[in-house]
Formats: structure tokens, C-alpha cells, sequence
């Protein structure tokens, strides 16, 4: 279940780190909250041709050392980024993020302008705000028997102990993540995405409106440049939140991936990676 992979102590904890691939330097981000960097599974592999990615277990997930609660917030999770680019001695980074991940992202961007060279993020949201859609979005859903279920897990969300409950969450939750809940890939990504999970931190997360991102008064200053990658059919992080990034990122581009929904990098992957790559060869 474990790839190969070392600790790096930061200022009060140690994160889990993976790599794989060569060249300059992006600290990659995992969603969940309380996944790990097994989310992404082998699909940004390819990006290891020309690329170092450093995938890291946020804090107090995965294999990352505990922490208290007190410091479960995205800003110390921003502040984490800095200090793992200290101390593993990177100058020149970028940092990609996807889901809880590109919160994260966006909070770095923000409130440390200038230190990562580039940004990506991946199905993310400046604002709270935009998560108050998912309710309606789950009223409409179907198949009405995938719907229920669906329902019934993003409530056993605020409950979840061990991690085989977890698991069962994302069973039930996934098919919402994709554009075509049917599509015949999920059942597969579920079981390769597996890693260890972390109930204490999604519960923690998911009694605080998920940490609770207001970035949209502060996205002018954000100083690097950033892509803001959205699936069309996104249920959770929709589209007019990736258009509210790039409209208040001074150096933004955004692609909407148009056949996908909140799992774009598995969905499109094609599209996804050709967008990444060209953007990271520009600004990196």
C-alpha cells in the first residue's frame, strides 16, 4: 500500500514525503481531507519524465507524524509547504494541489506571494461560498440509488472512526466526483487510490465547512502564476468557482476540462497532463 518514500522534518512535525521522477522541483498536494498522496494514484507518473514530484502526506494524514487539532487549519497547511521547500533545500518550486489539496495551494499562494514559482490548482474554490451548491446538486443527482447513498455517507462523514468506514465513504461518495457516475473506471480508482486514511482529520474538517477557505478578497496577491484546472461537470468544486480564481489572480489561465467532473485528472488524463506540463515548462 506504501510507496518508497522518506520523513522530512519541518518546524514541529515530520510529513511523509514520495518521489518520483527528475528535474525541477513540484510539491504535490492531496485532497480529503484526510486522504493521502496515494489519491493520486500512477496518473501524474508521466510527469515524472520531466519532472520531480514530491508528493507529500499533509499533516497528520497518511504516514505524517500527529499533530494536535489546534494546528489542523489550511493556513498552518500553507505554512507546512514553506517549510518542507526549507528543508529540503528547494529554491525554485512549484506546487500543485487538487481538491482539499488546491486549497491548500491557494492559501500558500496567498499568503506566502512569490515563494513557490508556479501554482496549479486543481478543482478547488476561492470561497465557502461555492460549496453551498453541493446540497442542490445532490437533490438532483442520479440514479436516485447512488444518490441515497451518497447522501447518507456526507453525513457518516462527521462520525467516521476507523478506516475501513473511511473506505466505505469513498465507495459510496465517488461516483458524485465523476462526471459519469457510472463511468466503468471508478470501481478501479477507489482500489488503487486506497492509502491510509485519516477519520480523525475528516471529521475534524468536516464539522468546520472544510476548513473554511475565504480567499476571494485576496486573490490580487498572489504574485506567481497560477493554472486553475476545473471539470466542467463538477459537482463539488463547480466551475464558476476555478472562474472566480482566474479572475482575481493577476497571472492566471484557466482550462476547463469539459468532459470531466471533480476528478479531472482520471477522467481526462490526456488533457489534464498536456495542460500541467505545458504550463510548468513555461513558468518553472
Amino acid at each position: 500500500m506504501t510507496c518508497p518514500g522518506e520523513y522530512v522534518a519541518i518546524d514541529d512535525t515530520r510529513l511523509w514525503v514520495v518521489e518520483r521522477g527528475s528535474g525541477s522541483p513540484v510539491i504535490v498536494l492531496h485532497g480529503g481531507p484526510g486522504l493521502d498522496h496515494h489519491e493520486f494514484a500512477h496518473h501524474l507518473d508521466p510527469l515524472g519524465e520531466d519532472f520531480r514530484l514530491i508528493l507529500i502526506d499533509q499533516r497528520s494524514q497518511g504516514l505524517s507524524d500527529p499533530t494536535p487539532p489546534s494546528t489542523w487549519t489550511l493556513e498552518r497547511m500553507a505554512q507546512d509547504v514553506i517549510m518542507l521547500a526549507r528543508a529540503m533545500g528547494l529554491k525554485r518550486y512549484a506546487v500543485l494541489g487538487h481538491s482539499y489539496g488546491a486549497f491548500v495551494a491557494l492559501q500558500n499562494a496567498v499568503d506566502y506571494p512569490g515563494m513557490a514559482a508556479a501554482t496549479i490548482v486543481s478543482s478547488g474554490i476561492p470561497s465557502a461560498r461555492f460549496l453551498l451548491d453541493v446540497d442542490r446538486h445532490l437533490q438532483e443527482f442520479e440514479p436516485a440509488e447512488i444518490k441515497n447513498r451518497v447522501i447518507a455517507s456526507w453525513q457518516k462523514e462527521l462520525t467516521v472512526e476507523t478506516q475501513e468506514e473511511f473506505n466505505e465513504l469513498m465507495v459510496d461518495q465517488m461516483p458524485f466526483a465523476f462526471s459519469d457516475p457510472l463511468d466503468p473506471r471508478i470501481d478501479n480508482y477507489v482500489r488503487e487510490s486506497q492509502g491510509a486514511y485519516s477519520p480523525d482529520v475528516l471529521r475534524h474538517f468536516a464539522g468546520a465547512t472544510y476548513g473554511g477557505i475565504e480567499l476571494e478578497q485576496r486573490l490580487g496577491e498572489v504574485q506567481s502564476p497560477v493554472l486553475v484546472l476545473a471539470g466542467r461537470h463538477d459537482r463539488i468544486c463547480p466551475p464558476e468557482a476555478a472562474e472566480a480564481i482566474a479572475a482575481g489572480v493577476p497571472r492566471a489561465e484557466l482550462h476547463v476540462l469539459e468532459g470531466s467532473g471533480h476528478m479531472t485528472f482520471v477522467e481526462e488524463p490526456e488533457l489534464y497532463l498536456a495542460s500541467v506540463r505545458s504550463f510548468l515548462e513555461r513558468t518553472l
